[in-house]
């Protein structure tokens, strides 16, 4: 069986490792890489293959740095010409970015088999990419791989039941990259706090609205003259923050460049808790038994708010330091959400049996 893998951004990248790592153990599956280029400088790419030791892409595309139509336009085009020339049983999809859509259209039209890996997540905000991208992959995906029971529910109540397509609650991959990786994290090389906060902001609902933005950053200026705080910062927001000359008191802020992942587990191993924007990172805070405060009006990972490990504060300043101030530190982390950590053998068995 040849299964053509797409990845494009950090995410990806971090399930792929586990999911490759599995289709590496069955002698019947050849996996041919393709990376699209969606995120592709050396800290948001290459770090990723090399350290999680993910093999290298057959195709990168090298497609980046534009708008979502053009941006997805080129993946589609380009990816077309590589299942052309491949002819591989199945595509296989992660996520809800360009790369995702663009993998999962290329692959229905030329009437190949697309499994799509985290599917059936949904924010219910239509104003978000990310939400498009997903519901239009689910919908022309052959089997539907998902992480937790309410993503199955979420299909189920849109009509999947009467669709030909296969629903399995996978359990979640990212649990398995956490695992797997947590003995191999790395301390990156800089002088890193104790007790310190670990936080992220790139989404384009933050980043491009710059009233949301300021607001971020006040709310991390304020808890942060009393607190420690590490911000990896997103190339994009960086160069957003630079443009718009929106100050930073790095005296508070700690800002540094995106790091790898071992050493992002380091960060995540070490930290007290995370805020963030992302929606791969709130999963990983719980993974490492974290408390996380999110910067969006909604999450995907509703599970998490509902037991307590998560609190949604969008952009409100005053809501992010309220929600910090009143985090409990003393929440048990002793619950099964994601699975047990074999979702990806998982995969690659009900593949081969599909």
């Amino acid at each position: 069986m040849k299964i053509i893998t797409i990845v494009g951004a950090r995410p990806q990248f971090i399930k792929a490792a586990a999911v490759s790592r599995a289709f590496a153990k069955q002698t019947n599956i050849e996996e041919v890489i393709v990376h699209t280029g969606q995120h592709f400088d050396t800290n948001m790419s290459d770090i990723f293959f090399q350290e999680m030791e993910i093999p290298k892409p057959h195709y990168n595309l090298d497609v980046n740095g534009l708008g979502h139509g053009a941006m997805t336009g080129q993946m589609l085009e380009k990816i077309e010409k590589v299942l052309l020339e491949e002819k591989p049983d199945w595509v296989l999809v992660y996520g809800d970015t360009n790369s995702t859509i663009a993998g999962a259209l290329a692959a229905a039209k030329l009437h190949i088999k697309v499994a799509h890996v985290e599917a059936g997540l949904r924010s219910f905000n239509m104003n978000m990419p990310e939400e498009i991208n997903r519901i239009l992959t689910d919908r022309i995906s052959n089997i539907l791989f998902c992480p937790t029971d309410t993503a199955i529910a979420n299909l189920k109540a849109e009509g999947y039941d009467n669709l030909p397509n296969k629903l399995v609650k996978s359990g979640d991959v990212m649990q398995d990259a956490a695992l797997f990786y947590s003995t191999k994290s790395r301390k990156p090389n800089f002088d890193i706090p104790n007790n310190f906060i670990l936080a992220t902001i790139h989404r384009a609902e933050n980043t491009d609205d710059l009233s949301r933005l300021e607001a971020i950053i006040d709310a991390f200026d304020e808890i942060g003259q009393n607190n420690s705080i590490i911000l990896p910062l997103h190339p994009r927001t960086r160069q957003i923050i630079s443009k718009n000359n929106i100050k930073i008191n790095e005296n508070n802020i700690k800002i540094i460049e995106p790091v790898g992942y071992l050493e992002m587990v380091y960060l995540l191993q070490n930290c007290k808790m995370v805020m963030t924007d992302s929606g791969g990172l709130q999963k990983e805070a719980f993974f490492f038994k974290k408390f996380c405060i999110t910067l969006r009006e909604e999450t995907e990972w509703v599970e998490l708010v509902q037991n307590g490990f998560n609190t949604i504060v969008g952009a409100n300043k005053t809501k992010i330091v309220e929600a910090f101030t009143k985090q409990n530190f003393d929440l048990k982390f002793d619950i099964n959400l994601y699975g047990t950590g074999n979702a990806s053998e998982k995969i690659a068995t009900d593949l081969l049996n599909y």
